[in-house]
């Protein structure tokens, strides 16, 4: 029977950039997971603090020629209600950066994954799907679908919203749902997106224009689930006219590539983040709306935070409170992340008409605030920022008033 430091359950990009980080610290790792049957069409924008961690990781490189950088994120406000906001310009030079992040698809970046999994002896990749958890109290046990028993001193759940490993620690999750669904593609159009990406605000969600490369760019259009049954059924040249239509021709003509595809909106998180020999990551721990690029990004902090938790591999056992430690350690970045794009998401869904002022004058004072802007972005960027900044503002007045 084999043995590990760490079995990771759940084989998709946050799994998968948790077993390279840790197999690269010495630890011995499993990534337990089936790979998927149906092409992942999404892309994730991730942000300068994620980059920066695949830069360590040395896999920038050979991502790099996938992306396309978000040098500026422009907000408009398309809703038809009595208050509207003014358009919002954020541009990465304003906090002295190139670029906020890049623009990445999914599917080939998961496959760039799997190719450096294979290059590193600390991993061993198993396709199998674990069908069974035991938690003793000196190892795990996890039987898996083709016959197999292996042990670890810890496991990771990167398993997703049903999370098989959440469900075995018996860690319940608060769920809430919204009515609205996301349709996803790509598409090319006649004119260059400037490395900006564009997001309309509407009364049924944002709808959000990312840069690819070349004059390319993907879509997220979150749209109340019967409109987007009917934006489904489009033909492609109709849906690229009124893809074109929506984004008010700012990027010219329009060509929808490829099928479309859409997903259910709906939030979530665990009670706990850890416990005991288990840790979740990604979606195990935490689900919400595709707003403020903001997905992958906190799964990428619950690996930093994993791997900084752990440390290098000694050869000694993996302490068995690691999971309540990794909790306490995550829990105010996951649950302030969490709240703040709820409350985005149904701000755009409210009728009420204070809740829309509201949102009108914060984008109002972001767009004339330049200050209020640069704390926004810096804390966007790297969480946590913005507050360590107001904290070294704040004492460098006080030290010049009693100076």
């Amino acid at each position: 029977m084999d043995h590990y430091d760490i079995v990771i359950i759940g084989a998709g990009l946050a799994g998968s950039l948790a077993a390279i980080a840790l197999a690269r610290d010495g630890h011995r790792v499993a990534l337990v997971g089936p790979r998927p049957v149906i092409a992942d069409g999404r892309t994730t924008a991730l942000m300068d603090q994620s980059i920066e961690y695949l830069k360590a990781l040395d896999l920038w490189d050979g991502v790099a020629p996938l992306t396309a950088p978000l040098v500026a994120i422009h907000i408009i406000d398309a809703t038809k209600r009595l208050l509207r906001a003014p358009p919002v310009n954020f541009r990465a030079a304003e906090v002295g950066l190139k670029a906020f992040g890049y623009n990445i698809p999914n599917a080939p970046f998961l496959g760039i994954l799997e190719k450096r999994e294979a290059s590193l002896p600390t991993i061993d990749r198993l396709t199998a799907s674990a069908t069974t958890l035991d938690f003793g109290a000196l190892e795990v046990r996890v039987g898996l679908e083709d016959g197999r028993t292996i042990t670890a001193d810890l496991v990771v759940g990167a398993d997703g919203r049903r999370s098989a490993v959440r469900g075995a620690a018996e860690i319940d999750v608060f769920t809430w749902s919204y009515p609205q669904t996301a349709v996803v593609l790509n598409f090319s159009h006649e004119l260059p997106h400037q490395e900006v990406s564009t997001e309309f605000h509407t009364e049924s969600g944002p709808f959000t224009q990312v840069p690819l490369p070349g004059d390319r760019s993907s879509l997220v259009w979150v749209q109340k689930p019967r409109d987007a049954e009917e934006t489904l059924r489009l033909p492609p040249d109709l849906l690229s006219r009124t893809i074109e239509y929506r984004m008010e021709s700012i990027l010219g003509k329009v060509k929808v590539e490829g099928v479309p595809q859409s997903f259910p909106l709906s939030g979530m998180t665990a009670r706990r983040f850890g416990k005991g020999r288990v840790m979740l990551v990604g979606e195990a721990a935490h689900a919400f709306p595709p707003i403020g690029a903001q997905g992958l990004n906190l799964s990428l902090r619950d690996v930093m935070t994993l791997v900084e938790l752990l440390g290098p591999a000694t050869g000694a056992r993996l302490p068995a409170d690691t999971g309540d430690r990794f909790d306490r350690r995550r829990r105010i970045d996951i649950v302030s992340r969490t709240a703040s794009v709820d409350l985005l998401n149904r701000s755009l869904l409210s009728g009420f008409l204070p809740v829309q002022a509201i949102r009108a004058v914060g984008l109002q004072l972001l767009s004339s605030a330049g200050p209020l802007r640069g704390l926004l972005m810096r804390e966007g960027i790297h969480p946590g920022s913005a507050l360590r900044s107001l904290k070294e503002s704040l004492r460098e007045k006080i030290g010049r008033k009693s100076a």
